[in-house]
């Protein structure tokens, strides 16, 4: 079969962002729009599923087309797939968007409304808020279905929720789904607490680790294989793999997976700092270091600081006009765990322990027991060693649906 190969080559910089103190203003570099290539990495050539055309456009051929994507749905070239797929006369119906959008601008769990696309007229379905899994009457005109986001490999990014319950949806409905893969830039890492079933939400749905180190390709393999989906129902799957990929490769993202996820950087450190997101510590949403920095009005203070306030991706951030005291993680080299000893030294050092946590930390670590063990003091070896089943349990589990080497 001939193949079109569209020279893809990743980059992975790991943004050395410098953040003047008492300001929160911060002079950015090698963000994802505009990348620098990382001395210790070689660029590679991958072809991604969306530019594996020759695969799936045969399956779409008279068929009423869905499609679930937002702004990272892209191909090598830089071509939307959505208007990649209306230049080759695909009958695509109806759009339906993750959270943060079609087009990847709301703030992190503001609500998305349905609306039309401008540029293709074509209706968006909101697959966030209070309408996370399409209804039947949202489905009627799609016959085939195409899921194409890019994840970053951690358990609460919701884009992997979002596609649990459009694998579900297809399925309750006789639709097939194909699931253009992408590289994951967290793929060598696994690591954190295995989610307990009674914390199920959103931000975790699956009995995995913080960070899993598969493809959102192979992921979709996991939840059918493990009949996750409601009543243990399977999906009618089929993924279109990259080419030229393996789990070695460092991965840079072309554009932002989120506002709040600028460049390399912030992506390598998100399932690390989103811990703090369940405290009272800003994690730099409101500063244009966001997921590179943390730090709050109750730590102690440091020659750091940083002041939130409102910007895109963040309308109300908090300690919205205070200045935060922390650590700029920016200048750190690749993060190759789930890091924890930041979350314990912010813990161990703000003035008010009993306001520290709050409701929204259990759901995103998946379990109770890492807040108790923080509270109680346990060292984050000790910490690390009650991990350590689960994680071996899980690596054992995911083998069988890997893809790539």
């Amino acid at each position: 079969m001939k193949h079109r190969i569209i020279q893809f080559y990743t980059i992975c910089f790991l943004a050395l962002g410098l953040i003047s103190c008492k300001s929160g203003q911060a002079q950015k570099k090698g963000t994802l729009e505009s990348s620098t290539v990382s001395e210790n990495i070689v660029n590679h050539s991958i072809l991604l599923g969306a530019d594996n055309y020759d695969l799936y456009l045969p399956l779409l051929k008279n068929k009423k087309v869905g499609i679930v994507t937002n702004q990272t749905g892209i191909l090598s070239n830089g071509t939307h797939l959505v208007d990649f797929l209306i230049s080759k006369n695909t009958h695509l119906t109806t759009i339906f968007a993750p959270e943060h959008g079609f087009r990847g601008t709301a703030d992190a769990g503001e609500d998305i409304v349905d609306g039309k696309d401008t540029k293709t007229s074509l209706p968006i379905i909101s697959l966030y808020g209070t309408n996370k899994k399409p209804k039947p009457e949202q489905i009627q005109q799609v016959e085939i279905m195409i899921f194409d986001i890019q994840d970053v490999g951690a358990r609460f990014y919701t884009y992997i929720s979002t596609l649990h319950y459009i694998m579900e949806s297809c399925a309750e409905n006789n639709i097939q789904l194909i699931v253009l893969d992408r590289p994951n830039p967290n793929i060598s890492i696994i690591d954190g607490p295995v989610l307990e079933k009674e914390y199920t939400s959103f931000v975790g749905m699956h009995p995995i680790p913080l960070l899993h180190a598969m493809t959102i390709g192979e992921y979709a393999q996991m939840i059918n294989g493990e009949k996750w989906l409601k009543g243990g129902i399977q999906c009618d799957l089929k993924i279109i793999p990259c080419h030229n990929y393996d789990r070695k490769m460092l991965y840079s993202l072309p554009v932002k997976p989120s506002p709040n996820l600028p460049n390399d950087k912030a992506i390598n450190l998100y399932a690390s700092l989103c811990l703090f997101e369940g405290t009272n510590v800003s994690v730099g949403r409101g500063t244009d270091m966001q997921f590179q920095i943390y730090g709050s009005p109750y730590l102690p203070k440091t020659n750091f600081s940083f002041t939130p306030n409102p910007n895109i991706g963040a309308k109300d951030p908090l300690h919205k006009g205070k200045e935060c005291f922390g650590e700029n993680l920016s200048d750190l080299p690749f993060v190759d765990k789930l890091e924890i000893k930041w979350l314990i030294k912010a813990y161990n050092s703000t003035t008010d322990k009993s306001k520290f946590f709050n409701d929204f930390f259990v759901k995103l670590a998946g379990t109770k027991k890492l807040r108790e063990q923080i509270e109680k003091g346990v060292s984050e070896t000790e910490i690390r060693k009650s991990w350590r089943k689960g994680l071996n349990e899980f690596k054992e589990m995911r083998k069988k649906y890997l893809i790539y080497n």
